[in-house]
């Protein structure tokens, strides 16, 4: 089995490669704001004699699980069917439409009004909701994704989430947050976050005085996002690359902090080491190149807004906040929802 991402952009395909998946570079002919799915994935077909089934999952669905598309390849490749499609039950009365001006009633499409029943008393029906498409080279080779021995697969409520224009995006990322799938390893309770300080505490500008002292500017909202970590029991560390001891003293945050980092990942790994933590117990918000290694290590990581490229590549969050202007209150919260996603699947 292979895992590919097609696409005609080229850091889309640098993102996906970074994250081990094969590429396929789209024609200009299949990359049209009209194209279709199965236009690009025929196309597909055309250079990969080798791939039988194919997997079409839909980039717009952010809280599918790897559990339902072993199931779904189950069905295929262990059952015969020629081609699996995701639906969702819903309970919604459906009535036909009226046009403006027809001289006509609506009429109930699933429902008689004589003997309405409550909504939990009803099975619902089941809906396609575009998650994903499995099917077979000859299905789709005669222009079908949805044929032959055909089969659905019903996905849990919560985890059928589409993104289709800009007011879906908020309820996606909490959707994501609540029933997202976030690795192999269950997550676990954050008990340390490392914090760049030029760049993510304060927004890198450096101020010198006339008698050659140095002054940066900070979000007190930042402050209060350290306090309320702290109060979570999550200590929080800073880092640095220059010599800016004196400036952090100056801030009393009450944090130990390290300076003149040559090595930021040996300082983590040290600290690590001396609180006896896993690294998904760590959580690193920066923003520089010498941030990278830190934030692909960490389980959790974070970025301001302005972070540079390669940083932003490597985190598994980009704040909206800029550095120095409330990035580091933003992740903080960011983390918190991580937790309550932990503590309530420890109730469940």
């Amino acid at each position: 089995n292979s895992i590919w991402v097609s696409t005609d952009h080229d850091e889309i395909e640098k993102v996906a490669k970074q994250f081990g998946a094969r590429v396929h570079r789209r024609s200009p002919e299949v990359s049209q704001d009209s194209s279709t799915s199965l236009e690009a994935i025929r196309e597909f077909l055309n250079h990969h004699h080798e791939v039988d089934i194919v997997g079409n999952i839909q980039a717009t669905s952010p809280c599918l699980h790897p559990s339902d598309l072993i199931k779904v390849a189950d069905l295929i490749q262990k059952e015969g069917f020629d081609s699996v499609f995701s639906v969702v039950r819903r309970h919604q009365f459906r009535w036909s439409e009226v046009k403006k001006g027809e001289n006509k009633m609506t009429e109930p499409q699933n429902l008689n009004p004589a003997k309405r029943y409550r909504r939990q008393d009803w099975p619902g029906e089941l809906y396609e909701n575009g998650s994903f498409y499995f099917a077979k080279r000859h299905l789709i080779e005669k222009g079908y994704l949805q044929g032959g021995k055909m089969a659905y697969y019903e996905m849990r409520a919560e985890h059928s989430v589409d993104i289709d224009i800009d007011i879906d995006w908020p309820i996606a990322e909490q959707r994501v947050l609540s029933f997202g799938y976030f690795g192999k390893e269950p997550l676990k309770e954050v008990k340390l976050l490392v914090c760049s300080f030029d760049g993510c505490l304060t927004n890198g500008r450096i101020y010198v005085t006339e008698d050659q002292k140095e002054m940066v500017s900070y979000d007190y909202r930042d402050i209060v996002g350290i306090d309320l970590l702290k109060k979570r029991g999550i200590q929080v560390r800073l880092i640095a690359d220059r010599d800016c001891l004196k400036t952090l003293s100056a801030m009393q945050l009450g944090c130990i902090a390290k300076v003149s980092a040559t090595n930021k990942l040996q300082v983590l790994e040290d600290w690590k080491k001396d609180m006896g933590l896993s690294w998904k117990e760590i959580a690193y918000l920066g923003n520089e190149e010498s941030d990278v290694e830190c934030l692909k290590k960490a389980g959790m990581s974070g970025v301001p807004a302005d972070a540079c490229a390669l940083a932003q590549k490597a985190a598994g969050y980009i704040c909206k906040s800029s550095g120095g202007s409330g990035a580091v209150r933003e992740f903080a919260e960011h983390i918190f929802l991580l937790l309550e996603k932990v503590n309530s699947a420890r109730k469940q």
